[in-house]
């Protein structure tokens, strides 16, 4: 869809041609679920974040600047709606310390291999800070300019790719470490003992 056009369909919605929106749910939707799902690591949550991403987005609709990309706009939307989602996560974790016994609790690696498909590159991302997570996507997965990224994250972007460096660096030590204890135990499975030297 256009710049021009996008704008003409946001301005009918605003109208009150609600029916309109569907347009940009339908342009917007299989990358926005994409993005929380790279966020978020579960695609079923990913799938509802994503409707409350579009929800919060038409509600706000009126406060959108057309000065802006939308698609900018849109995915600070759901950077603010995952990182809402990821502090529940925690204080749920916290919560339930104090109710369950500590042996129901699985080590956060198990849960991450019985949830996601590729458990290493999850591992690897579980260990980098929200922030880092987010710039690897928006960058890597989503393939946006830093100039795009410094408007959803309200930074510069000479400072936004140093970070992106730092954080892919950072990205590739953990995914590393991940492969070589994945292959350490399938050789102790093997009876085969690593060699210390």
């Amino acid at each position: 869809m256009e710049d021009e056009v996008l704008h003409k369909t946001i301005n009918q919605v605003l109208d009150g041609n609600i029916d309109e929106f569907e347009s940009i749910v339908l342009l917007y939707q299989k990358p926005i679920v994409l993005y929380c799902y790279h966020m978020l690591g579960s695609y079923p949550e990913a799938e509802d974040n994503a409707q409350e991403v579009f929800l919060k987005a038409y509600r706000s609709l009126s406060k959108y600047n057309p000065g802006v990309p939308f698609a900018a706009w849109l995915y600070k939307i759901a950077y603010h709606q995952c990182i809402d989602v990821m502090r529940k996560r925690k204080l749920t974790k916290a919560l339930s310390l104090f109710y369950q016994d500590e042996k129901e609790h699985r080590p956060v690696d198990q849960h991450i291999e019985a949830e996601y498909p590729d458990e290493k590159v999850q591992r690897a991302m579980a260990m980098l800070s929200a922030e880092e997570r987010n710039l690897l996507i928006l960058r890597s997965v989503e393939e946006m300019s830093y100039q795009d990224i410094s408007l959803i994250l309200h930074q510069n972007s000479t400072r936004l790719r140093k970070k992106f460096e730092r954080s892919a660096r950072k990205f590739r030590k953990y995914y590393a470490n991940a492969k070589g204890e994945d292959r350490y135990a399938g050789l102790q499975r093997k009876g085969i003992e690593r060699n210390p030297y």
